[in-house]
């Protein structure tokens, strides 16, 4: 088996810890934010949902220890040129996305075709919004800001009402929406909880080994 090494040992670390058998993984190291990330040397690939503010010194880290990684945690994606700097003087890997589930990436297909269909037809308005639990760091999601960064790039260059809420338990909705006087088209995705993500994280683990570069999960995914 693949040795995995978890950093961030939360709720979505024990879920990846639950699941990683099923992926061809044993669990080399568990990391969280007062453990040191030496214990992590000698792993295949780390699977990283820390906070913002820890991500890309853990890229860093991971790298120099030459261990490959899957990025999960968002908010810190102004630091990218910082993160891939890292992984490539240590030839290493990342694969990062704002979201691991594998619904949301065919969710942002979705909504990116439909920008696409609707950029030229004025008559359409639209919106973006989601909704998370109460602890959740970032507002807006890096999900909704990408979904509206990928509106944008496919050709809808209107004004896009962009809002979010945090409260309870949510795992986590995103909605996209087009609305005119004849009639209104919503597309959301909406998560039941955070295996969705673990698996999609897992997936991209599995994929990683033995490559060296700076992925985005979605490139893989729908590689073929």
């Amino acid at each position: 088996m693949n040795k995995l090494a978890i950093v961030g040992y939360g709720k979505m670390g024990r879920m990846i810890e639950t699941l990683a058998p099923e992926y061809g993984f044993s669990v080399h190291a568990r990391i969280d934010i007062k453990d040191d990330m030496k214990i992590a040397q000698g792993a295949d690939v780390a699977i990283e949902f820390s906070t913002p503010e820890a991500a890309v010194a853990n890229i860093e880290k991971l790298a120099a220890l030459g261990v490959a990684v899957v990025v999960g945690t968002t908010g810190w994606l102004a630091e990218m040129d910082r993160a891939r700097a890292a992984i490539e003087a240590h030839s290493t890997a990342m694969v990062w996305s704002p979201n691991f589930s594998i619904g949301v990436n065919v969710f942002s297909r979705l909504v990116k075709e439909a920008a696409k269909l609707l950029a030229d037809e004025g008559q359409y308005g639209a919106w973006a919004w989601e909704i998370h639990h109460s602890t959740k760091k970032d507002a807006p999601s890096g999900t909704l800001i990408k979904l509206v960064e990928d509106m944008k790039r496919a050709g809808y260059q209107r004004a896009i009402d962009t809002s979010s809420n945090r409260a309870g338990a949510h795992p986590g909705t995103h909605e996209v929406g087009f609305d005119s006087a004849a009639d209104t088209i919503t597309l959301r995705h909406s998560a039941r909880s955070r295996e969705g993500f673990a698996r999609g994280a897992l997936k991209a683990a599995q994929w990683i080994v033995g490559k060296k570069g700076v992925f985005e999960f979605g490139e893989i995914l729908f590689a073929k």
